[in-house]
């Protein structure tokens, strides 16, 4: 079974910064698009961001554009979300997600067949 593994939460103040990392198990992301989405108890799941598979193109929501950076290293087979100024508003539960090719609706949760198991993202002073 295909899946992805988030790592790099935690518990940070309000304008700090954490990286998160997403990782596949079993298999290569040269070919995958890539989404990040977070979710908060009770609260629909959210899109933040997505990247190219070839790192070229990235999109933003417009919650979190100048403050999540999102890049690959396909060497390393990784791909990072960079998250600065975090706010308590970010406190949510952190996923990503894969896709073969190119997403058109790359915010859209049901646009991934692949996904991990979140990490956890707490903003608080």
């Amino acid at each position: 079974q295909l899946r992805l593994v988030e790592s790099g939460g935690g518990l940070v103040h309000p304008g700090g910064s954490l990286r998160l990392s997403c990782a596949p198990s079993g298999f290569t992301l040269d070919y995958y698009a890539i989404g990040w989405f977070r979710q908060a108890p009770g609260k629909e799941r959210e899109g933040l961001g997505c990247i190219s598979s070839s790192g070229d193109d990235t999109n933003y929501a417009a919650s979190v554009k100048g403050r999540f950076t999102i890049s690959r290293d396909n060497a390393k087979n990784t791909v990072y979300l960079q998250m600065n100024n975090l706010k308590p508003e970010d406190t949510a539960t952190y996923y990503c997600a894969a896709e073969p090719g190119t997403v058109m609706t790359c915010l859209t949760a049901l646009t991934y067949r692949v996904w991990g198991q979140g990490t956890q993202v707490t903003v608080s002073s």
